[in-house]
């Protein structure tokens, strides 16, 4: 192109040369959409895996993303039909990145054994290697291992006779690609991770793998002045952006497209992509509420079912959309924000938090069923006692206990005090399986049968089946829980 060429002109040239080279491609499976399923550890009282499965399977849920290989889960999942990807920590992929050894090892205990000869199998497609390496906040910690680790993983899988039937991939995190201008014309990968993103775009179409990625539109309504709500809702009455007189609708469509054009600018026009991660959290946050995420979450799935695609990839949706995610985790990090722990579309428990089509064919959404609680039992204070020492005391109970719902934003936020000390104290028990002692808080904890709930804010029971953490010393944990404290205490002054 001669140099003399205007900017605009050669915006426009590009923009075509994307839309000509990805349009053409189609894939069978294009609009499928799945569900991310946490890990264990996530959750104080996991629902047991089979009964995730079950709800997975009544709600006709036919592709689920594991964060890890836990054998109970994959077990639960045999002879389902439900298409399995299974995740790699992060922190395996030095080892992977170095030891043959260790891969095929890996592979052995957590996709050969699942693969029988005359038993049920459980139908995993992809290993996802790694959680979101190329997170921002994660720096160079893990990314420059990504690829050693991948190949190695591959190598190991040809070994095994699996290498034409489980790929190898890598979830990509939506901060691993920008536009200076928000606008997709201008998308490129970030500058620190390029040349490793290159190498491991090289491999993924070596194999012929999908580019896996999360787009989370909450995320870019609360960081961008230029989001509005209603379009990252895809709601009609929204303000429209223009980008080289390409019309986007919405915010996925224009996150979306942001990556089409990274990906052409790297030199790979026509790969395939999975949205591994994408959602809309209940609670925690300002937006963050059940009404919000039902009409988020059925304009998404709307979307993606019209197979209109993107103004870059017309006609061609992603290959796969998991939605972020199944259920709430109590144990997640909240480094990102409380509703990181808000962001399943059923609660812990396994009950709706609103309706969408996942599949089932109707809006209706089923809840699991059978559950097994522990008693119906609740810690609350003690109002005849001394409570001058109840603040202290709530904070000894929230460096352990999740106490996001009852943080600014939360759902429990306005039940004032002292019903935000006994919903601390009561998630405190809860955690510990209702265990007397974890009801005592200094003589001011109460057990009590009647339930402390209120229509906009829950008082949990735990389930009878849980991996909840052993009882600590509330004061030791306080002291490792900076954090937590001074959020608590803002709550507490505002």
């Amino acid at each position: 192109m001669p140099p003399s060429t205007p900017r605009p002109l050669l915006r426009r040239l590009r923009l075509l040369a994307v839309a000509s080279l990805v349009g053409i491609a189609w894939w069978p499976r294009a609009g499928a959409v799945g569900v991310n399923w946490g890990a264990a550890s996530s959750s104080s009282h996991p629902l047991p895996p089979p009964k995730v499965v079950e709800l997975l399977r009544s709600n006709n849920v036919s592709r689920v993303r594991l964060s890890d290989a836990d054998p109970d889960v994959l077990l639960s999942l045999a002879g389902s039909g439900i298409a399995v990807t299974v995740g790699i920590p992060n922190l395996m992929l030095r080892t992977l990145n170095s030891s043959r050894k260790a891969a095929e090892s890996w592979v052995h205990d957590n996709v050969t054994r699942y693969f029988p000869a005359g038993g049920p199998r459980v139908r995993i497609e992809y290993i996802a290697v790694g959680d979101d390496p190329f997170l921002l906040s994660h720096l160079d910690q893990f990314y420059p291992f990504v690829l050693g680790a991948a190949t190695q993983i591959q190598a190991a899988l040809t070994k095994a006779n699996l290498g034409s039937k489980v790929k190898v991939v890598v979830p990509c995190s939506f901060d691993a690609f920008q536009s200076a201008s928000n606008l997709p014309s201008e998308g490129h990968f970030r500058p620190d991770v390029n040349k490793t993103m290159i190498q491991l775009l090289t491999f993924l179409s070596e194999h012929r793998s999908p580019f896996f990625v999360s787009i989370l539109p909450f995320l870019s309504f609360h960081q961008s002045k230029n989001i509005s709500l209603d379009f990252a809702l895809f709601k009609g009455t929204a303000r429209p952006h223009n980008d080289s007189h390409r019309i986007y609708k919405n915010s996925f469509d224009l996150s979306y497209d942001t990556l089409v054009t990274a990906l052409y600018n790297a030199g790979f026009p026509q790969m395939e992509i999975v949205v591994a991660q994408i959602g809309w959290p209940t609670d925690g946050a300002a937006n963050a509420t059940s009404v919000i995420a039902e009409d988020f979450m059925k304009g998404l799935v709307d979307h993606i079912h019209s197979k209109t695609g993107t103004p870059l990839r017309p006609r061609n949706p992603p290959l796969e959309v998991y939605i972020l995610s199944l259920l709430d985790e109590d144990q997640q990090s909240t480094s990102a924000g409380n509703f990181e722990r808000h962001w399943g579309v059923f609660t812990f428990d396994g009950q709706a938090k609103y309706n969408v089509d996942l599949g089932q064919g109707s809006r209706k959404l089923w809840n699991a069923q059978n559950v097994e609680y522990l008693p119906s039992r609740w810690c609350v204070v003690n109002n005849n006692e001394n409570l001058s020492n109840a603040t202290a005391s709530f904070l000894d109970a929230c460096s352990v206990a999740d106490c996001t719902a009852v943080a600014p934003g939360g759902s429990c936020y306005n039940i004032g005090w002292p019903r935000n000390v006994s919903y601390a104290f009561n998630s405190y028990y809860q955690q510990h399986d209702q265990r007397l002692d974890s009801c005592y808080f200094g003589g001011l904890g109460l057990i009590t049968t009647v339930d402390p709930s209120t229509d906009t804010c829950r008082f949990a029971v735990g389930l009878r089946t849980s991996h909840s953490s052993i009882l600590v010393s509330p004061q030791l944990l306080l002291m490792s829980s900076l954090f937590t404290t001074i959020l608590m205490v803002f709550i507490f002054f505002t």
